[in-house]
């Protein structure tokens, strides 16, 4: 047995490996689906915003570090689901058990605030598009975004897997929006292969929007939900049948994570192609880009953009909000109702509205301030999943352990170089 998970009958409607396996025809059917609700977070608002900033002032420059963080982002995603498998509980829980109750109560504060932030960028990203979609206020806008978020979350009640399904199909209107986008933009890929793996900055500028990037693309509270999406949805039995989970489990990620890491890319080139090349190179809002995309490529084009925001908004804030209830569920053992957070966290999105603040520029701030959070989130992870204490025969490999902890470092020193930067050093 996995050296840490409790003995217990399993909750009705829980199945084991065994029978994921073999009581469906596609045997990676009943194994899809977390990954796909956690991807959700790296294609959020605060994506666009960050993305189309980056290819508008710097062209096609920055695409490596959207290849970078992705590639990033399967590691961390990987190693959260693998905590969540090995032990049966989620990040925040393991954390409680192993810190002392005032690191706790620290880490669930920041924890909190990012989750805010976090919750900000996305339903302020949603009240856009509908917006730009369909030309009502942002006040408004703001309303039909929250009724729109609680009938996603009423989906909960009839389980995780029309949750999954309905975050998969939001996805799938993002990718497909994004592609009819590349084919109006008709970009230069040579240009966008060479920059996907040649690193190059040029500006401190360019830095600066690369940890927002970063902050975009890595979400600290995805760590945290991942974990708790795979602790109990299927229950390994066996060291054997964890393996199983995992190999599976990676799978997941991979696809998940990929149609991610393309759309990003699609969101940077989209705007490279369109701004920079024709010396646009301020268009750094949402609004700005679906104004300016109309007269260089047609009506259609800035329709898709807002639709492909409007559904990024809905999908992530949804998961946004299950994040939180992990947060506050695992640090402190309490617990709100679901609906109850959501009315709670639209409060400064309502705010920022309603005093005029300009919501891009909040969008592309929350990214930053994001960024900061996931040393918080990633430190521990590492940590813990190094531990056959804790993870048993799921333990990290050495190697594994290696390249997080470079992460970790990596990321570290980017949120230190970006404070010196934002303090005028």
């Amino acid at each position: 047995m996995i050296a840490t998970r409790q003995e217990a009958a399993l909750p009705e409607g829980l199945r084991t490996v065994d029978e994921a396996l073999h009581r469906t025809r596609f045997r990676i059917l009943p194994f899809l689906g977390p990954a796909f609700i956690a991807c959700v977070a790296y294609i959020d608002p605060g994506n666009f915003a960050t993305n189309i900033a980056g290819g508008s002032k710097f062209g096609y420059r920055l695409v490596w570090v959207i290849v970078v963080a992705n590639l990033l982002a399967m590691l961390i995603q990987t190693l959260s689901a693998k905590l969540g498998i090995a032990t049966g509980r989620n990040l925040p829980e393991v954390a409680r058990e192993q810190f002392g109750r005032r690191a706790t109560i620290l880490l669930w504060l920041q924890a909190e605030a990012i989750a805010m932030a976090t919750d900000l960028a996305e339903f302020l990203g949603a009240a856009i598009g509908f917006h730009l979609l369909f030309g009502f206020g942002l006040f408004p806008s703001a309303v039909l975004t929250g009724i729109a978020a609680f009938a996603i979350l009423g989906l909960q009640r009839f389980g995780f897997r029309p949750l999954e399904a309905v975050i998969a199909v939001l996805v799938g209107v993002i990718g497909i929006c994004y592609l009819a986008e590349l084919t109006f933009a008709h970009p230069d890929y040579g240009a966008v292969l060479h920059h996907a793996v040649v690193p190059q900055f040029g500006s401190s500028e360019a830095v600066l929007l690369s940890v927002g990037i970063l902050g975009a693309t890595v979400m600290p509270h995805v760590i945290y939900l991942h974990s708790a999406l795979t602790q109990d949805r299927l229950v390994p039995e066996t060291d054997e049948d964890a393996q199983t989970l995992l190999r599976y489990t990676r799978i997941d990620v991979i696809i998940a994570m990929s149609i991610a890491g393309l759309i990003n890319v699609s969101m940077l080139v989209m705007a490279a192609s369109t701004f920079f090349q024709k010396g646009l190179l301020d268009v750094d809002s949402l609004e700005g880009a679906h104004k300016t995309l109309e007269p260089i490529l047609g009506g259609a084009s800035s329709a898709l953009f807002a639709l492909a925001l409007l559904a990024s908004g809905l999908s992530s804030s949804a998961v946004g909000t299950l994040s939180g209830q992990v947060v506050m569920q695992g640090f402190i053992k309490r617990q709100i109702p679901l609906m109850l957070r959501r009315l709670v966290t639209m409060v400064p999105a309502f705010v920022v509205i309603a005093i005029g603040i300009d919501p891009s520029r909040t969008l592309v701030i929350s990214q930053v301030v994001l960024s900061f959070g996931i040393p918080f989130a990633l430190v521990p992870l590492v940590y813990f999943t190094a531990r056959r204490d804790i993870m048993g025969t799921l333990v990290n490999r050495r190697i594994t352990t290696v390249a997080a902890s470079v992460i970790a470092g990596v990321i570290i020193a980017l949120n230190i170089f970006l404070l010196a930067q934002t303090a005028g050093i």
